[in-house]
């Protein structure tokens, strides 16, 4: 079980808090790079429980800084951007993308004090799709990641986004438990549903798998395995990455290239922000032998409109105030949760346990053991920095992360989880390479 004291270092991530301040020391994807427009309307973030505005201006750059304007805390959300810079609409002061005031329209000249005057602003760069914002302290940030999908340009990537109203941590360890899939996934599928070919039927098969799990340069990782062919084990693997990353096991190991960060927006809401390699095969097929969709495994991906509130960004119309669409005559019959595509169940569950999970309910178990592996590796770490300030993993050697990809594929039952593991990486696919090699 996790302390009272390890779940508050855990689960609070605004100023000051152990976790929060370790989180600032890494760039974090604050936003979309299409959802900001040059001389457009500014775009209210709330990020690690601070609320900001991003905004593009005249020249295409991005600002990213406290709403507050400093000359009397107006909200700069308001403001008007144009020419260069972000405009205060209550006495007119302007700021560039640095934060620096560059006009003091309702002060005489002689009184201008515009150089002394800086909003709080945060460095910023746009890279794979997104904006990228440093919060930490550093006055020359770090590298920024250097996983693979980050890797890529943009147009080589589906990249969006998804809000959860949950805790960071609840959300984020939902892409780190192997052994749900065959229950809230497919907890009514059975094996001969499936196709010869369709790799789930071992997950139907044998239900509870077993585990490698360990840390690793850029976290942990776990190797989930079962029975396959005569002689064979299928192979589903995932990684946690600092500090709050992930790379689901969901498709083929060859090309897998997808991660996923969990980025607290304050203690309650988590903004989810995928990255996939346009090339990475599909998951396991979701429709049965016979050609119709297994039951609850089609995507339902509507959302709500955007709104310009603090949490009104990508919301799914699937959500607590219609408990999630569930139907439970189709629950009955055929579909284990009857909430319908992988994705809304998942988000159901997480947000089911409440804002913030109580962990003295928990009663963790062996096929937990990923979850509390990585719990005890974010609370070494935001303490080690709290304490001696400790480099956090994979800071300053981003480069280490590219040890990492998750998938299934299948490895002869002679061969160790980890050397299976290292010989499906050196057979891979590794589009990165090639991208690079073209810069």
């Amino acid at each position: 079980m996790t302390s009272k004291r390890d779940s508050e270092i855990l689960v609070h991530t605004g100023p000051g808090t152990p976790m929060g301040e370790l989180m600032r020391q890494y760039w974090i994807p604050a936003c979309l790079s299409s959802e900001l427009a040059a001389d457009g309307a500014p775009l209210r973030l709330m990020l690690l429980g601070e609320r900001m505005i991003a905004f593009r201006d005249s020249q295409g750059r991005v600002g990213v800084m406290d709403h507050r304007c400093p000359h009397r805390c107006a909200s700069l959300f308001l403001g008007r951007n144009e020419q260069g810079g972000i405009r205060c609409v209550y006495h007119g002061w302007k700021f560039d993308v640095t934060g620096q005031c560059v006009d003091m329209p309702n002060v005489l000249p002689h009184e201008d004090f515009k150089h002394k005057v800086k909003a709080r602003a945060f460095p910023v760069v746009e890279r794979a799709g997104l904006v990228w914002a440093y919060l930490g302290a550093r006055a020359v940030p770090p590298p920024l990641p250097e996983f693979e999908a980050a890797r890529l340009p943009a147009d080589q990537l589906r990249v969006f986004c998804v809000q959860r109203e949950c805790n960071w941590l609840q959300a984020l360890e939902g892409d780190i438990d192997n052994s749900h899939f065959g229950f809230l996934h497919g907890g009514l599928v059975k094996p001969e549903d499936y196709a010869p070919d369709n790799r789930g039927r071992y997950m139907a098969t044998h239900r509870a798998p077993t585990y490698g799990i360990t840390d690793t340069p850029w976290g942990t990782m776990y190797g989930a395995h079962r029975p396959a062919e005569p002689g064979q084990r299928h192979y589903r693997f995932a990684h946690f990455l600092f500090p709050f990353w992930t790379m689901p096991p969901d498709g083929p190991f060859v090309d897998h290239i997808v991660i996923r960060a969990w980025v607290p927006m304050d203690d309650t809401h988590t903004m989810m922000v995928q990255m996939v390699w346009k090339g990475t095969s599909p998951p396991f097929s979701r429709t049965a032998k016979d050609g119709t969709p297994l039951p609850g495994t089609q995507p339902n991906d509507a959302f709500l409109p955007n709104t310009s509130d603090w949490f009104g960004r990508w919301r799914r119309a699937s959500n607590p105030s219609n408990d999630y669409l569930i139907d439970r005559e189709v629950q009955s019959r055929s579909s284990y949760t009857g909430i319908q595509g992988v994705d809304n169940q998942d988000q159901a569950v997480t947000e089911s346990m409440g804002p913030i999970v109580d962990h003295a309910f928990e009663h963790l178990g062996p096929s937990d053991r990923m979850i509390t592996t990585t719990r005890r590796r974010l609370i070494r770490a935001a303490k080690a920095w709290k304490s001696d300030g400790a480099v956090p993993p994979c800071l300053d050697d981003p480069q280490a992360a590219l040890g990492a990809r998750s998938g299934d594929f299948a490895a002869p039952d002679t061969v160790d989880w980890r050397e299976a593991y290292d010989r499906e990486m050196a057979a891979g696919i590794f589009p990165t390479v090639a991208a690079r090699a073209a810069e």
